[in-house]
């Protein structure tokens, strides 16, 4: 019995060790009597855009050094690893394609929609092999297609399939991250791919791949910039500057392409020719458009219909608009 109560003893002592140091690393901030600033868990996804201009310009430090913060980089090949990071507060702040930020809605992760990326008009498509057979999407059926599973890139794939009376059910799906899916592409161990920017484009100007055109109205793919529910509530100062910098930097890439194409060329070891029609092609734009709105609403409807998701829900209500209108108030 008193080796019962000595290991007890430790036990309890372990755990209120545990809780002290919880405590001293909970959302509330910084351990009480230091000074250390305020660690904000920042990811990229992907190479380039806005938050990849920030960081390379160092645009975040003089908003973040007036609130005694500073960042810490991560960094994702697409958004389903990303979520898995934020729902063990490993992420504070970043952004999403729309498959990941609709499965991350439908599966209650704890984060909040707080801006748009923007329309998502020229980032995805579905390419096929140059010199293959498959010249429309109708000719997918019973093909090998690649896509990494709850992307952006997926959410097209299952919307272009369905334009053409097609699921995913027609053809053999082989979940695979970009990097996994462009070697698998360029050794022709995929008959296509549904992919985003960077790839698709760098692919058909190397005449590796031809896009297929998906019959009716285009179909956008439009991001959301997103905040962890527990930080953002802490920390609402930080979330509105986080947007504030976004902003600049997406403003200040439309305004210089020349020198922010060869930011996202070192990055990404693309010619400065292809990323520059890539960052034209679309403006970025944080502030949530109707045609957007829309877009992604069509795009739960659809996930819902096929069973990717448990059921649709209303994409505006999930839409934390206070802190854009509390970032930019005239």
């Amino acid at each position: 019995m008193k080796g019962y109560r000595k290991h007890l003893t430790a036990v309890l002592l372990a755990i209120i060790s545990i809780s002290v140091l919880a405590g001293c690393n909970s959302d509330d901030g910084k351990a009480s009597g230091k000074s250390d600033p305020l660690k904000v868990h920042i990811a990229l996804n992907g190479k380039m855009g806005p938050l990849v201009i920030a960081k390379e310009k160092g645009l975040f430090n003089e908003e973040f050094s007036k609130l005694d913060a500073q960042i810490e980089w991560s960094e994702f090949q697409s958004g389903p690893p990303l979520l898995e990071s934020l729902a063990s507060n490993r992420v504070d702040l970043s952004f999403l394609g729309d498959g990941a930020l609709i499965a991350g809605i439908d599966k209650n992760l704890p984060f909040e929609v707080i801006a748009q990326t923007g329309r998502g008009e020229s980032s995805v498509r579905i390419l096929a092999q140059a010199e293959g057979n498959i010249k429309q999407i109708e000719d997918l059926k019973g093909k090998t297609v690649g896509v990494a599973s709850g992307t952006t890139g997926h959410v097209y794939l299952i919307k272009a399939l369905k334009a053409h009376g097609l699921t995913t059910d027609d053809i053999k799906l082989i979940n695979l991250q970009p990097d996994d899916a462009q070697a698998a592409f360029e050794t022709k161990q995929l008959d296509a791919w549904a992919i985003w920017n960077p790839y698709y484009l760098n692919n058909i100007e190397k005449g590796n791949a031809v896009a297929l055109k998906v019959k009716g109205k285009k179909i956008l793919a439009p991001g959301a910039i997103i905040a962890r529910n527990g930080f953002a509530k802490a920390h609402p100062e930080i979330v509105e500057a986080y947007l504030k910098v976004y902003k600049e930097a997406a403003d200040w890439q439309i305004e210089n392409p020349d020198e922010a194409s060869e930011i996202f060329s070192k990055e990404t070891k693309l010619p400065v020719n292809t990323v520059k029609t890539i960052i034209t092609a679309e403006e970025p734009n944080i502030f949530f458009t109707e045609d957007a709105i829309k877009a992604q609403q069509e795009s739960i409807d659809t996930l819902a219909g096929v069973g990717y998701i448990k059921k649709s829900f209303n994409f505006k209500n999930q839409i934390k608009n206070e802190y854009i209108d509390e970032a930019f108030k005239k």
